[in-house]
């Protein structure tokens, strides 16, 4: 079976096949029971369709660099999720963002030329196989599944809300209002030492005050200013999950009690 073409692998990803009746019409679909692919994941893509729902459980920021993302973040460290516990499993009933839901299926091209997107596994998560109990992909006629019908169409939409997605950050561009951020949270027990953390863009509020009202108002109607808000509000989660890594001892820190590294 051929992979489908990969030159840089999305976040999770160590391999992909395209699904088809040919080579997997045998195939059940298994559970996937651990969450050890995402343990050591820090940041999470989320698409501004999730923002009113994610902004109730991590910190929502945007990615540094020219084209940024909207990322949550279950961790303030590289290598740091304090919502994965060590049995491996999600260890709250919190809310996870449709790329770790999707995974591991994904929409890709096959072709580089084309536009066409079929559906993509990686065969690494060992969810698809040929087990004697799960869910079929294919019927006797070689056609989708209603489950695989199901996995599909999730998939499809994760690509619309990623295309709103884009055009919810171009349009934080046109407005100019996106900074660098920079957090700094002090422990108790070390109040001259905060931990800064860094490398993470953000709403500017004062720039968000000096839009025009009439700015504002387009922003109010096409849903744009609950988004911001929505991350704004999220930004107070920041300590939240710094106190969840002090009491999971995930806290770095150098011999001198030195601020934790920037976050990346």
């Amino acid at each position: 079976m051929a992979s489908a073409p990969q030159p840089q692998l999305p976040l999770f990803y160590k391999d992909l096949l395209p699904l088809n009746s040919r080579d997997h019409a045998d195939w059940k679909a298994g559970t996937l029971e651990s969450a050890a692919f995402l343990a050591s994941t820090h940041a999470i893509p989320v698409t501004s369709d999730e923002f009113v729902d994610a902004q109730r459980h991590f910190p929502i920021v945007f990615t540094a660099g020219d084209n940024p993302i909207p990322i949550a973040l279950f961790g303030l460290n590289e290598g740091v999720n304090t919502f994965v516990g060590d049995d491996m499993k999600i260890n709250e009933l919190v809310y996870l963002p449709a790329y770790v839901r999707r995974y591991p299926f994904i929409l890709a091209k096959l072709q580089p030329t084309s536009d066409d997107m079929s559906l993509c596994f990686d065969p690494s998560a060992n969810l698809l196989g040929k087990f004697d109990q799960g869910l079929e992909l294919f019927d006797g006629a070689g056609q989708p599944t209603e489950y695989t019908q199901g996995v599909l169409e999730f998939c499809r939409r994760f690509e619309e809300a990623g295309q709103r997605t884009k055009m919810f950050m171009d349009e934080l561009a046109k407005l100019d209002i996106l900074m660098d951020g920079e957090i700094a949270i002090t422990r108790n027990d070390m109040p001259d030492k905060p931990f800064i953390y860094r490398g993470f863009r953000m709403v500017d509020e004062n720039k968000l005050r000096e839009l025009s009202a009439e700015t504002l108002d387009g922003l109010a109607k096409n849903g744009m200013l609950m988004l911001i808000y929505a991350h704004l509000f999220s930004l107070n989660l920041m300590r939240v999950v710094f106190e969840r890594q002090l009491a999971q001892g995930k806290v770095p820190m150098t011999a001198e009690g030195a601020p934790a590294p920037a976050l990346n």
